[in-house]
């Protein structure tokens, strides 16, 4: 079975001149993470000499200094350097879940010119890291899987209209589990689903290391001077952020940047950690991944739905044999605000969620 690769690349040029020297911008990305350029270098399997003439290079074409070098104390960038960095993480934090989507979808076409069998289960999901885990291990046992990462909205949809298998969608906790299961209760109310429980997640703010504008709480959103990194409107946690701010009755337009959306958590984490606003909503995860601190809000239950008839197949039973052995359960043990305690537990949903089907208040 053939898996397609896609990422993301990008250069900086002046018009109708050179563009950066070819792996100056992972060059940069690795000066960050291991604090050495000869450790850079190293980890790109290039010479030393030629990664300060990769440097020079991009250095001449901005006419300014990208990286600065002190005897004893290794590499640091410079501010330009920095931004050139931290652009990167944000490029592939956001693009990341649509290119592996698409890589999917590729491989799906593919496999008929290949003489390769169609993918016997289709998974639509709501991204998070679980679900990301759980398609990685499938993946690497053989199970031909096509899968797509979009909001719990449109997984539920592509449920109900027999566009997927599998759905992936996460409910609050709590006060707000009401609302959610409002939301959702047109694709789901008459279909005979099962429920597979995958993990509890927690949301909250991300905010800065040493949360320097004292954010411990949603109203303190709507102060002066505070930028919010919001995630898009469609998507699950958008959603659950907007019941919890009504139910403390704060108006969202009072919350700078609160329609400013992207599309995944990681991308929300690295708006934050680049400096370009002040807090997000999101999960724990991508928070400690970008070294900032995380005020826990709300919990949820992240869980796949399936029509009951396809519990039985051999596809569904590998499905739940990958969540319920104890490798699994160890991979999601180390994903900070994640608890796989109830991981691979199915049961129908009308008994997970009675409220589901009860006729809207």
């Amino acid at each position: 079975m053939k898996q397609v690769s896609i990422r993301p690349v990008w250069t900086i040029q002046d018009p109708e001149g050179p563009a950066l020297p070819a792996r100056l911008i992972e060059l940069l990305v690795q000066v960050v993470e291991t604090g050495s350029l000869l450790q850079a270098a190293r980890v790109l399997g290039m010479s030393y000499r030629r990664a300060w003439d990769v440097v020079r290079e991009g250095e001449q074409l901005f006419r300014t200094p990208l990286m600065v070098m002190e005897r004893g104390k290794g590499s640091t960038l410079t501010e330009l350097g920095t931004r050139i960095v931290w652009a990167d993480k944000r490029i592939h934090a956001r693009l990341r879940p649509a290119l592996e989507s698409l890589s999917s979808e590729l491989a799906e076409e593919l496999r008929g010119p290949l003489s390769e069998g169609p993918a016997v289960l289709r998974i639509q999901a709501s991204h998070g890291f679980a679900i990301e885990r759980l398609i990685e291990q499938l993946t690497r046992d053989g199970l031909k899987l096509a899968f797509s990462y979009a909001s719990s909205s449109a997984a539920a949809a592509a449920l109900r209209e027999g566009a997927c298998d599998i759905a992936g969608l996460h409910i609050p906790l709590g006060a707000m589990e009401g609302a959610a299961l409002a939301h959702y209760r047109p694709w789901l109310q008459g279909l005979g689903l099962t429920l597979v429980d995958i993990a509890t997640r927690r949301q909250g703010l991300m905010v800065r290391a040493g949360n320097p504008k004292e954010l411990y709480s949603l109203a303190d959103l709507t102060r002066p001077q505070v930028r919010l990194i919001n995630r898009q409107s469609g998507s699950g946690t958008r959603l659950l952020l907007e019941g919890l701010l009504k139910a403390q009755g704060i108006v969202p337009t009072d919350i700078a940047g609160f329609e400013h959306g992207e599309y995944t958590h990681a991308a929300v984490a690295a708006y934050v950690a680049s400096g370009m606003a002040d807090v997000g909503f999101g999960l724990e995860t991508p928070a400690r991944h970008f070294k900032l601190d995380f005020v826990p809000i709300a919990s949820e239950r992240y869980f796949l739905l399936c029509r009951d008839d396809l519990v039985p197949t051999p596809a569904l039973q590998e499905v739940l044999a990958s969540l319920r052995s104890p490798a699994f359960r160890d991979t999601l043990a180390t994903l900070l605000g994640y608890d796989p305690t109830s991981v691979g537990t199915a049961m129908p949903l009308h008994e997970a969620y009675p409220g589901l089907f009860s006729d809207p208040v």
